[in-house]
């Protein structure tokens, strides 16, 4: 057999006008290929065939793949007509043994989340206490209609209901509890069901198998969003909400249309755009971007319009831009998002705002430019900083050659400086992660007992690694409010201090990551963001969700150590000054690549700066800085 990727990653890179081509003798006309069927022996032009589609003959009805086709005219099996086209294409195939007999093991999975959509879907139209979520759905314009062509349910508040219908059918708790549908906090509790007097909205992966649920609480509480937990057949890092739905949509536009949230989907599909999809609710990620990469190369960016929308549009970019995709822009009015917009002024004034999009990069630019970034040497060396990663993660050289021209343009530095700044080695910043069941080396091992002097927190804890400099007083940070809630509106308030008089530009953050700011290591600021969203005091379960596995096994091992914090106001202040010492210090290496841009009546000024950061250090008594930043 062939792996459905590889079959996928064929299908994607195979031309099919010029493999019928060889077969059949096609002309363009508009936006497709017309020539003679092949099949009935046509003579008039009456066989068309799509660039990004398949081929139909209008007389005789044969329709198809690029791999129908092949088959049919070949006379090839399946196999063989992938491993034919991907000849072709320029991809390698490979069969692969079936390492297993009988049904696929996530089976009894898939049955037990299908048979509990359906449970949710009868609560929700047919039980009276399904009424609160029609309300709501009335009240948001959603028909019956649109609502069961997403699967929609309801998720009762009643604690026994859900299990009693389950447990009829034959299937027991412990099942339950293993793909989250139930939890128990401990060992001597009842389980309760994990989704309460919420809204449900089936997930499905791309083959349309039910994989999990997210559910919106309708009445009050934390948190608004929850999906199910990670399990043997939910990973919501590689999961894309409405994907089966949208694939052939996607194809067929070529393009993927990415939204934040649910809704956001609804609105849109509703209207009669269906290329869209949502990683519902999280950052995207990696899995995120490469199922994206398998239907289009193109993707537009239409998040909501306030700064955290923009930032997310453009963390998602650069993931999108490794890819090698061309990744665009959406811009809403200022107060909308997607489900109010097309609310408002539907499909064709969405069409008209996809029409005019940017590409990321130029966007970048466009905002760097409107806030006079590019107007005086420190402000430009920090519009470049934000602009280089985005160059970096660029794999189309092509695209990466006009973004250098483009900001070589706006910023006013020549094109061969440039290079070598974008040549050169970039700072990396907490890009090591290590999976949770990962070997550790013995070099490794060493290095989880490693401390800096005068920090209280290893440099690593667990499986958990980063390269992130001074990461471990921002796990020192993390700890403290996790086994001293009642310290955490107290630590909040003193980052945010930080935050503020070191270099966290709220103007800049809309392009980029807030590049002075605290908390910087990803799973540490995830964790940080949790407690500051959710409260120190709220339960793990609550805390957990949004945060990926990585993050809530650390979690759980801190939560774990209840003693390994003696004095949390000491470690804390220790672990605030060193952080505080690494944005001076940064600050001083701005200084420094400043310098070689600027005019000799410039340099007088950043020579005086580098003064005062020098005797703030001094102040802090800087002596442990090179140990914190490695």
């Amino acid at each position: 057999m062939i792996p459905e990727e590889v079959v996928e990653q064929v299908s994607q890179a195979a031309d099919i006008v010029a493999i019928i081509g060889e077969h059949v003798r096609l002309k363009k006309q508009g936006t497709v290929y017309r020539g003679p069927c092949p099949f009935h022996q046509g003579t008039n032009n009456n066989f068309s065939v799509m660039p990004k589609g398949g081929y139909t003959c209008f007389v005789c009805g044969e329709k198809g793949s690029v791999f129908t086709f092949v088959q049919k005219r070949l006379g090839l099996s399946f196999v063989d007509a992938v491993k034919y086209v991907g000849e072709k294409s320029g991809v390698e195939v490979r069969e692969v043994v079936r390492n297993r007999e009988g049904p696929d093991p996530r089976e009894p999975l898939w049955e037990l989340n299908a048979t509990v959509a359906a449970w949710f879907r009868e609560m929700l139209w047919e039980s009276e206490l399904g009424a609160p979520s029609r309300e709501y759905l009335a009240k948001r314009n959603v028909s019956r209609q649109t609502a069961d062509r997403f699967g929609m349910g309801f998720a009762p508040r009643e604690l026994g209901l859900m299990r009693a219908y389950l447990n009829g059918l034959g299937f027991t708790d412990d099942r339950l509890l293993d793909i989250g549908l139930l939890v128990k906090r401990e060992e001597q509790e009842e389980p309760r069901p994990r989704f309460r007097d919420r809204l449900m909205f089936p997930i499905l992966d791309a083959h349309a198998h039910t994989v999990g649920f997210g559910g919106r609480l309708l009445g009050p509480g934390e948190p608004k969003y929850l999906n199910s937990p990670e399990s043997d057949v939910f990973s919501k890092g590689k999961l894309l909400y409405n994907l089966s739905n949208a694939r052939n949509a996607i194809r067929r536009d070529d393009r993927v249309i990415l939204v934040e949230g649910y809704f956001d989907v609804v609105r849109l599909v509703d209207a009669g755009i269906e290329s869209v999809v949502a990683p519902m609710g999280t950052a995207l990620a990696e899995g995120q971007s490469d199922l994206l990469a398998k239907y289009s190369k193109t993707a537009f960016l239409l998040y909501d319009s306030d700064a955290p929308g923009q930032k997310a549009s453009f963390r998602a970019a650069d993931v999108l831009l490794t890819r090698g995709m061309t990744v665009r822009v959406v811009t809403l009015p200022e107060g909308d998002d997607p489900d109010t917009f097309v609310a408002k002024h539907g499909r064709e004034a969405m069409e008209k705002l996809l029409s005019a999009s940017m590409d990321v990069f130029d966007r970048k630019v466009q905002l760097l430019e409107r806030g006079g970034w590019f107007a005086d040497l420190q402000r430009k060396r920090r519009a470049l900083d934000s602009l280089l990663p985005t160059i970096r993660a660029t794999t189309d050289e092509i695209t990466k050659d006009l973004y250098v021209n483009r900001v070589a343009e706006a910023a006013g530095i020549a094109r061969d400086v440039l290079l070598r700044e974008l040549n050169s080695a970039p700072a990396q910043r907490g890009r090591v992660r290590r999976a949770t069941n990962a070997p550790v080396s013995k070099p490794e091992r060493a290095a989880e007992q490693e401390e800096v002097p005068g920090d209280s927190a290893p440099r690593h804890i667990g499986p958990y690694r980063t390269d992130e400099p001074g990461a471990s007083s921002e796990l020192a940070i993390v700890r403290v409010m996790l086994l001293h809630p009642g310290l955490a509106e107290g630590i909040i308030e003193s980052v945010g201090r930080l935050d503020e008089s070191h270099g966290a530009h709220h103007d800049l953050e809309t392009v980029v990551e807030a590049d002075g700011g605290v908390m910087r290591d990803p799973v540490y600021r995830a964790l940080y963001d949790a407690i500051v969203v959710h409260g120190a005091e709220a339960s793990p379960e609550v805390l957990a969700d949004g945060l990926d596995q990585v993050a809530i096994e650390l979690m759980e091992t801190i939560r774990g150590e209840p003693g390994a914090v003696m004095d949390g106001r000491r470690t804390v202040d220790d672990a605030l000054r060193r952080l505080q010492e690494r944005s001076l210090r940064e600050r001083l290496d701005e200084l420094e690549r400043t310098t070689p841009l600027a005019a000799e009546g410039e340099k007088d000024a950043l020579l005086k700066e580098k003064d005062s950061l020098r005797r703030e250090l001094a102040a802090l008594g800087a002596r442990g800085w090179k140990a914190v930043r490695k």
